[in-house]
């Protein structure tokens, strides 16, 4: 969605379609020009298998659903550009039937990835397992890396073929401080929240009891508030757990969803989090004096950008092995600041997408003219 704004706000006459796996995403506002597909979503395990999330416990009925609204949503709106987020081939190979028909529609293919997928050799033998580098090969026009080269240079950290590199350019960073005004829910909330306050963010929550609990168990200064967001995909017997120790603390708070979390990220004292790429953006974006404790499998990628960002002094990094309310509580007391990301990395990732997308948008026009 901050992508599609983007795009959106520098040529308002574009159409744009997300298809996702987010439920929730019905609660999102869309633009003009802007609309949403939400697929049955899986569910990845800590074996790094998928599972579905809800609709039953047959994978193999999810993926041919999955790819029959896929295939049918891109026939009908016949997308001049799409960009595929992470996983060349889809999730589950979801993609394999759709990318040739994409190809023969002549629709313009980018690959988007984060700039750290896992561990290195890791990626290469799931890459070459999938055969990814054969798929971008034969599909992809671009690969676009929101991220920056001097930080983290996945070309080399991976050894993409040379076929693969040629493709390859970085945006820079997302600046998550231009996403799009949202519904806050919490704002009733908010208004009756003691400042100064600590925000603790779990990402969706499906495995974000333990740093959440643990919050919870937190010595807060004196004179300070904590607000929990739980996310949506936390078990309820989890949530309603997490609800029963809140209810006994008066200096903290619980919130199950928020649309938008800028105002809060904005006002808060401190932030304490799991090492999400959308997380550690707002962080980043905003400057924000912030402690991640990273997933740590099935893949290695937060601990590896916390590991990065912390050697940067740009956030603090606890191992959640190491996790506990004293560490919570210890850090939250210490004065430690972090130096200003600007100064060691690109955040200009919007200006560079729009302007990409932009002229490939551009060359689609003349060339309808042209034909025409």
């Amino acid at each position: 969605m901050l992508l599609a704004n983007a795009v959106l706000k520098r040529r308002p006459s574009t159409e744009i379609l997300l298809i996702n796996g987010i439920r929730e995403s019905g609660i999102f506002h869309f633009p003009e020009g802007m609309d949403s597909v939400t697929l049955p979503g899986y569910r990845k395990m800590q074996d790094g298998k998928y599972r579905p999330s809800s609709l039953g416990h047959d994978i193999h009925r999810l993926v041919e659903l999955r790819v029959n609204v896929i295939q049918a949503a891109l026939t009908s709106f016949r997308p001049d550009v799409m960009v595929v987020d992470n996983v060349p081939r889809g999730a589950m190979s979801e993609l394999d039937s759709i990318l040739p028909m994409l190809a023969r529609q002549g629709t313009h293919l980018v690959l988007g990835l984060r700039d750290i997928i896992d561990e290195p050799t890791e990626v290469q033998r799931q890459w070459r397992k999938l055969d990814n580098q054969r798929a971008i090969r034969d599909y992809y026009h671009d690969v676009w890396v929101y991220g920056d080269a001097r930080f983290y240079d996945l070309r080399s950290a991976y050894q993409l073929e040379k076929s693969v590199v040629d493709k390859t350019s970085f945006m820079g960073y997302l600046n998550a401080t231009y996403h799009a005004p949202q519904p806050q829910l919490a704002d009733n909330l908010v208004i009756d929240v003691k400042k100064p306050w600590i925000l603790c963010m779990v990402g969706g929550g499906q495995d974000g009891y333990q740093l959440a609990s643990t919050f919870a168990h937190a010595q807060l200064p004196e004179g300070f508030s904590g607000i929990l967001i739980t996310g949506t995909m936390m078990p309820t017997a989890e949530f309603e757990a997490l609800q029963q120790i809140v209810c006994q603390r008066d200096d903290l708070h619980i919130i199950r969803f928020i649309p938008n979390p800028l105002a809060l990220l904005r006002q808060a004292h401190s932030i304490i989090a799991m090492g999400g790429y959308n997380s550690t953006l707002e962080i980043l974006s905003l400057n924000k004096r912030a402690l991640i404790i990273p997933r740590i499998s099935p893949r290695q990628e937060q601990w590896i950008r916390a590991i990065h960002l912390a050697q940067r002094n740009l956030v603090s990094c606890l191992h959640p092995e190491d996790l506990t309310p004293e560490a919570l509580s210890q850090w939250i007391c210490s004065s430690w600041q972090p130096d200003n990301p600007r100064r060691h990395l690109n955040l200009d990732g919007l200006l560079t997408f729009t302007e990409k997308m932009n002229a490939l948008l551009t060359g689609k026009t003349s060339l309808v003219r042209e034909e025409a």
